[in-house]
This record gives structure tokens, C-alpha cells and sequence, in this order.
């Protein structure tokens, strides 16, 4: 337990430092900026069309930090010392995604609420979107994980990776920004959980063919 843990603070610590969390929510909240900008004034359609401006800009700020977070610890040897240690491959790449939700999430999630201010957004429908945000940001950082693991020690790694993160987050993006209620809610968070459950052996058999 305490290894998991040693692992999570690095992978946060990781994500926070040089600025990658404040990147991410600075082009998060510049790509929801433009909208507003592109649309005129009009405040009903801004609001009706809200929480699909928020998920599509929560989807390309979760490309950003791709390249960064498996082609590293691949060039260097690191997994090889991890799995030496005990640790399964799985596991660690089922801690890195935890780390990585950690250290993307919270922030973008903060910067949602100044993006409903932006769209007037009412209260309950920043509710539905910080609710949507929570329940399929795991799925994000998942597929964000996966990616990065498929994608390592590929040249042009970033565009290959937007390739296939943009078309396997559709899911995400459909019931995120539904405003179905529960229902949307609940199919979210299923398909959220199944990206969960799915990635770490992904990417863990993504990163066994890059050291073989």
C-alpha cells in the first residue's frame, strides 16, 4: 500500500510541476472563451449549447499532457524497475491513470465554474455539468493514459494521439453533455468505469510491446 501511495504523490507531483495543471486549464478556459466570441450575445443560445462547449473544450485540454505521461518512464528504464520491485504493470498503470485525475481533474473542474459564469450557465445546470465532469473525467484520464502507452516512442506522437483519444471520448462527450438527467448520469459513469477498468491493461500490454 504504501508503494501505491509513493507512486500516486510522484505522478501528481509530476503533473502539477511546471505549470502542467495551469496549462491545462489555461487552454481549457481559452477554448471555452472562443465560443462566446464565434456565437454574439445571444444568452439562450450560449446557455442551451453550454455544456457541449464545456465538454469539447475539457476534451482537447485532456490531449495536452499526453505525450508526457508514459513516453518518459518508458525511455528510461523506469517500468522495467518498477515490475523488478513486484509491482504488476496493470497496477501501476491503474495508479498513474488515479494520479492523473488527481492532478487534471480537480483543476479542471474549477475552471468549469468560470466557464458556466461565461455561457450563464443557472445553477442546476452547472450542476449537471460539474456532475457530468466528475463522473466521466476518470474516463478521460484513462483514455488519456492508454493513449500516451499505445502512442510512446512514436514519432509525432501528440497528433497520433489526438487521433485516437478524440474518436474513443465521443462516448464521453455524448452523455456528458446530455441533459438527460439520471439517465445520461448513469450511462456515463458506465462507460466511464468501463474505459477504467480497461485501460491499465491496455497500456500495460501497449508498454510490454515498446520494451520488447
Amino acid at each position: 500500500m504504501s508503494m501505491a501511495w509513493a507512486l500516486i504523490a510522484r505522478d501528481v507531483r509530476r503533473g502539477y510541476a511546471g505549470g502542467g495543471a495551469a496549462l491545462v486549464c489555461g487552454f481549457f478556459l481559452l477554448a471555452v472563451i472562443l465560443f462566446p466570441f464565434a456565437i454574439g450575445p445571444d444568452r439562450a443560445l450560449l446557455a442551451r449549447i453550454g455544456a457541449g462547449a464545456i465538454w469539447v473544450a475539457a476534451l482537447l485540454a485532456a490531449l495536452l499532457p499526453v505525450d508526457r505521461l508514459v513516453a518518459p518512464d518508458c525511455e528510461s528504464g523506469w517500468f522495467d524497475q518498477v515490475v523488478v520491485r513486484g509491482v504488476s504493470l496493470p497496477l501501476v498503470m491503474l495508479l498513474r491513470i488515479v494520479a492523473h485525475w488527481l492532478a487534471f481533474a480537480p483543476p479542471l473542474m474549477l475552471a468549469a465554474m468560470v466557464a458556466g459564469g461565461l455561457f450563464g450557465l443557472d445553477g442546476a445546470a452547472l450542476v449537471r455539468v460539474e456532475t457530468g465532469l466528475l463522473l466521466g473525467t476518470p474516463g478521460l484520464a484513462a483514455l488519456a493514459v492508454a493513449t500516451g502507452a499505445l502512442t510512446a516512442g512514436l514519432r509525432g506522437a501528440g497528433a497520433v494521439a489526438g487521433l485516437l483519444l478524440l474518436p474513443l471520448a465521443l462516448p464521453l462527450l455524448i452523455f456528458g453533455a446530455s441533459d438527460d438527467g439520471m439517465g445520461g448520469a448513469k450511462l456515463l459513469a458506465a462507460v466511464s468505469l468501463l474505459l477504467v477498468a480497461g485501460a491499465p491493461w491496455l497500456a500495460a500490454a501497449a508498454i510490454r510491446s515498446v520494451r520488447d
